[in-house]
């Protein structure tokens, strides 16, 4: 349930038979990962219906038709191309989508061949979305959550699952990289960043990264935002193919660092009840603080 209103292929069914009725006789099914902030479902073999799941993600639809095709032709690798937008109706109260459908499966480690490998494709990918002309793009704001803006907009959350968390972490360390990403400011001029570089976002195919899907918090501004994920999923040697090859400064990793603490921190403090992302985050906190040692 998603409020009072149940996202499911009933519902999913009916929107797209009456906004789009020459697609009506293709079936529809849940997609495998279908994510949080947006429920989605295979639409027969070539496409998918994305739906947001609450007010918070519905900004997040006109932006991705407006930017993701411009995008596009300019990565290398491929990114969902809205085909569609369907407006409110049915009881549902937000503008959706349709796109083409990526093969691809989530990049979970055991799927990932070589991840030194993955990481400097990843980079690759990054730096290229980087270089696109950010003119006119979304600046950080309620659309995205603030990703691409200043640290400080979670300074209270961070400080306060620092707090309850207590012994469970060690808390100097932590409050120590954390004052360390907010006293990294940003000084650079905006560009493009992706804003949830996740493992159910990155796609694999044949053990090597395929595609980037779930532009929903993209916008421009600084890109530190899509460092986090090397700390969630990659390690060590990966991770130092994927610093090197992102070519950031100090400055900005330090940033990396603080957008990847300040979730990790939040998920263990109580955010969810998913156990196992607990687990995942309290293993998240433990690379972060080792990696902020080491640099020391």
């Amino acid at each position: 349930m998603d409020g009072k209103l149940n996202i499911d292929a009933a519902l999913v069914s009916r929107l797209v038979a009456a906004q789009f009725p020459r697609w009506k006789h293709l079936a529809i099914r849940p997609v495998e990962f279908g994510g949080w902030d947006n429920r989605t479902f295979h639409l027969g073999d070539e496409m998918t219906v994305r739906l947001p799941s609450a007010a918070t993600y519905c900004l997040q639809v006109e932006k991705e038709h407006r930017w993701l095709p411009r995008l596009a032709p300019l990565l290398p690798l491929p990114i969902p191309v809205p085909l569609a937008m369907g407006v409110p109706a049915d009881g549902y109260s937000w503008h959706w989508s349709v796109y083409g459908w990526i093969e691809g499966e989530t990049a979970k480690w055991e799927r990932i061949a070589d991840l030194s490998q993955f990481a400097a494709d990843l980079a690759t990918f990054l730096i290229a979305l980087k270089r696109i002309d950010p003119t006119g793009g979304p600046s950080p704001g309620q659309h995205n959550f603030f990703r691409g803006g200043p640290l400080t907009v979670y300074d209270g959350e961070a400080r306060q699952a620092i707090a309850a968390l207590g012994r469970r972490i060690d808390a100097d360390a932590a409050s120590a990289v954390w004052e360390a990403a907010l006293a990294a400011t940003w000084q650079g001029s905006p560009v493009w960043f992706h804003g949830d570089v996740s493992w159910g976002n990155l796609l694999v195919k044949k053990g090597r990264l395929s595609a980037v899907i779930d532009f929903g918090t993209s916008g421009v501004g600084d890109p530190s935002c899509d460092l986090a994920i090397a700390w969630t999923l990659f390690e060590g040697e990966n991770r130092e193919v994927f610093r090197s090859a992102v070519a950031v400064d100090d400055t900005t990793w330090a940033r990396g660092r603080g957008w990847a603490l300040w979730k990790a921190l939040i998920t263990v403090a109580g955010h969810t009840h998913n156990q196992a992302e607990v687990e995942k985050s309290r293993r998240v906190i433990d690379e972060i603080l080792a990696d902020h040692g080491d640099s020391a």
